[in-house]
């Protein structure tokens, strides 16, 4: 039962009591009794006036209760004249206006924060008390190739991207360097913040695979200028002397081993050469072109090589052309240089294979596995695995493809085939 109506039935008791009384006490002396129910009456009068009077405040209060439930700040009530009834306006008031400046000012905030996170170039995760993601921003969609909706309520391992696969056990507020495929490489931020007194985390992924090729091509390219320029000053200026001189040696064998010089120095030469191409390599021109004719011509430039090493070369084909714009010469020693680490990773009677649709092509050999613990280290300048290799090709390989715009991984899968994709975008 409400106050107020406790109060009512208090007063009507009450006073009913004293009707009653003044009756049985002052029924014989009829003025007497007409003045006693008077007072009653009066009594009654004034006791409604003070429970309205005494209503007002909780009426106020209600009302004020109400608008902060439909998130109304704007509702003010106005004095009354009453002491007691204007202090309480007075105290509601202030604290509605200062309710509805922090609302404000939250708002203005969160809209601030919105807009700072859709902006942002980093992508941007936020997980909730259970670990779903609560928020991404549309960085972190393109980063991660799939829609905002799609990320939405899901946690790290619900999700299939190889990059999220390897963040899972990762310590908070400690930057990690991850490298994917050896050549993607992510700055990665795992923090927390404290939401509602409980731990809430975040996740801030960063791209650099721009950047570290930036900075290692500043790195070695001045290098190798220098010793290009050096060597091949060097080398032009002693196969001067040396050719000069040759025809005058009387002696045959002195006249041989000058020609044994001069060819030495002519492929050291070009050895330098090699290494100056991964600093000049020109940005693809780009033409429309038929994919599955340039396999076949490729095939059939490397199947006298396969069949000399014991290896079998396949080609799979679409049946629609695919057409993709490529600069030739430069797609042709990717997939040239490809095939040949392929090569050099089977054995007799193991096979290569090339296989092309509209969108993907796949070079794929069931020859030696690539080790875990030079995977990450394959496209890394100057890097092989092979005791007379240059680390060259692989380097130039993925310098072209990115100047193309490609993307492209190699690895070995559960079943044993290594396969180097590319990813026509």
């Amino acid at each position: 039962m409400k106050l107020s109506t406790r109060y009512l039935l208090y007063v009507a008791a009450l006073h009913l009591a004293l009707a009653a009384l003044v009756f049985r006490s002052l029924r014989t002396d009829l003025p007497l009794f007409i003045g006693a129910e008077l007072l009653l009456v009066g009594s009654l009068l004034a006791g409604w006036q003070l429970y309205r009077r005494l209503r007002q405040p909780a009426q106020f209060l209600a009302s004020g209760v109400e608008a902060m439930r439909d998130n109304d700040f704007t509702v003010t009530f106005v004095e009354t004249g009453h002491l007691e009834v204007d202090q309480l306006i007075r105290m509601y008031n202030l604290m509605i206006s200062q309710l509805r400046l922090e609302r404000t000012r939250q708002a203005e905030q969160q809209f601030f924060l919105d807009k700072l996170v859709d902006a942002a170039p980093i992508a941007l995760l936020i997980f909730d008390f259970d670990g779903r993601i609560t928020t991404a921003n549309p960085m972190a969609s393109r980063l991660l190739g799939c829609p905002v909706s799609t990320l939405l309520g899901r946690s790290l391992a619900e999700l299939t991207h190889p990059l999220l696969n390897q963040l899972e056990g990762l310590p908070p507020d400690q930057p990690h360097t991850i490298r994917l495929n050896g050549v993607e490489t992510y700055r990665v931020l795992r923090g927390q913040f404290i939401d509602r007194g409980f731990r809430r985390q975040f996740l801030f992924l960063e791209e650099m695979t721009a950047e570290v090729i930036a900075t290692e091509k500043n790195a070695y390219g001045h290098v190798i200028r220098v010793m290009a320029h050096e060597v091949n000053n060097s080398i032009g200026a002693v196969n001067t002397i040396l050719s000069l001189a040759e025809p005058e040696l009387p002696d045959a064998e002195l006249r041989s081993a000058v020609r044994v010089a001069i060819d030495r120095n002519g492929r050291l030469n070009r050895f330098m050469g090699r290494f100056a191409d991964v600093v000049r390599l020109p940005l693809p021109a780009p033409v429309a072109t038929d994919m599955a004719t340039l396999l076949s011509a490729l095939s059939q430039l490397m199947q006298p090589q396969a069949t000399q090493l014991g290896i079998g070369l396949t080609l799979q084909l679409p049946a629609e052309p695919a057409i993709w714009r490529v600069d030739v010469g430069q797609l042709e020693q990717v997939l040239v240089n490809v095939i040949r680490n392929a090569f050099d990773a089977c054995e007799p009677g193991q096979s290569v294979e090339l296989r092309l649709d509209a969108r993907q092509l796949q070079i794929r050999n069931n020859g030696q596995p690539i080790d875990a613990a030079v995977a990450g280290r394959l496209f890394n300048p100057f890097f092989s695995t092979r005791a007379t290799g240059q680390g060259i090709g692989l380097t130039l390989t993925r310098d072209i493809l990115r100047n193309h715009g490609f993307s492209f991984s190699l690895q070995t899968g559960v079943d044993g085939w290594t396969t180097f994709t590319i990813d026509y975008p």
